[in-house]
């Protein structure tokens, strides 16, 4: 058990870009098996754009993936130019689920005004579970943009965590000398 996280350890300080990739895999589930909620609130209140904001949210939930593995290439320099993109996309996110959320809030304004017993909540759980995702999903990209620009601090303390294995024998060898030859 102790090697297999010793073999875990190296793998993420060869590559720490996987820890902001696993939490933008986690986002991005959380938004795609949750849709449902979202269709279905935008089908029964019919706010403005509430149908486009979902689909933006989805389409650059999936198209960020591409961008991502492009900007963190194996066994090379990050590429800046993907860097912004993926940082615009971010906030293309975020924005599209605020939307989303403004206008489930001012369509159920509308409809607490012309319904006093207010029972259109408890009639439609899905607006409120909708409301909630848009929430937690836009807080969950932020969480992975903050991981993504402090990914050279962390990285940098990885490195420092000592992950060789000390062989028995190996200490009592002395210097091959090569002069020599």
């Amino acid at each position: 058990m102790r090697e297999f996280f010793r073999k875990r350890m190296v793998a993420l300080k060869r590559r720490p870009s996987n820890i902001p990739l696993f939490f933008l895999v986690i986002a991005f589930l959380i938004y795609a098996l949750n849709t449902s909620f979202v269709s279905d609130t935008s089908m029964k209140l019919m706010g403005d754009n509430m149908g486009l904001a979902g689909f933006i949210t989805m389409l650059t939930s999936i198209l960020i993936f591409v961008v991502y593995l492009n900007a963190f290439p194996k066994r090379q320099k990050p590429k800046v130019a993907m860097l912004i993109l993926f940082f615009a996309m971010l906030a293309i996110i975020v924005v599209a689920d605020f939307y989303y959320k403004n206008a489930i809030t001012k369509s159920m304004a509308m409809i607490d005004a012309r319904n006093p017993e207010n029972t259109f909540r408890t009639d439609f759980p899905y607006i409120a579970r909708a409301e909630l995702l848009t929430t937690v999903h836009a807080i969950s990209v932020i969480v992975v943009g903050a991981l993504v620009a402090t990914l050279p601090v962390y990285s940098k303390l990885l490195r420092k965590i000592k992950t060789s294995i000390e062989v028995e024998g190996n200490a009592d060898m002395n210097e091959i000398d090569i002069s020599e030859e």
